[in-house]
């Protein structure tokens, strides 16, 4: 999948992305502010989440429940991680054992972890309002 898109077009972009990918593990690559998060939030709204998405800068990862409390996702922001020691001393392993889906942002910051079958989403800044987005399959 390769397109450009609208900022007010991102919740079909997510949409798109969740029915045409061939696993759950994605890694978000871009420039900070040109959306990822963003993108992450759209998806984790279009699987059914109960809670809006937000950034788990902070905490590393953000847990996500759909009805029933059924876990729907896990998404990751490791831009503030140092090295990837601090990624598996928080379980990231274990994390990615499980069948849901995993989003990671700056997974360029632990790249001998992330596994060969992850698909790479590239966001690109075209303009204030309009991104390119290019999806990476293995």
């Amino acid at each position: 999948m390769k397109k450009t898109f609208q900022l007010n077009e991102i919740r079909e972009v997510a949409k798109e992305i969740i029915g045409t990918t061939p696993g759950k593990i994605l890694c978000f690559y871009g420039d900070m502010g040109v959306g990822k998060t963003t993108l992450v939030k759209a998806m984790v709204k279009e699987l059914g989440a109960m809670d809006e998405a937000n950034s788990p800068t902070f905490g590393l990862v953000n847990e996500y429940r759909g009805e029933n409390d059924k876990l729907i996702a896990f998404h990751f922001d490791f831009y503030r991680l140092n090295d990837e020691m601090e990624a598996l001393d928080m379980g990231f392993e274990d994390y990615l054992a499980q069948d849901t889906w995993v989003f990671i942002e700056w997974p360029e910051k632990i790249e001998s972890l992330i596994p060969e079958d992850a698909v790479g989403v590239f966001l690109h800044f075209v303009d204030e309002n309009t991104r390119s987005i290019e999806l990476n399959v293995s």
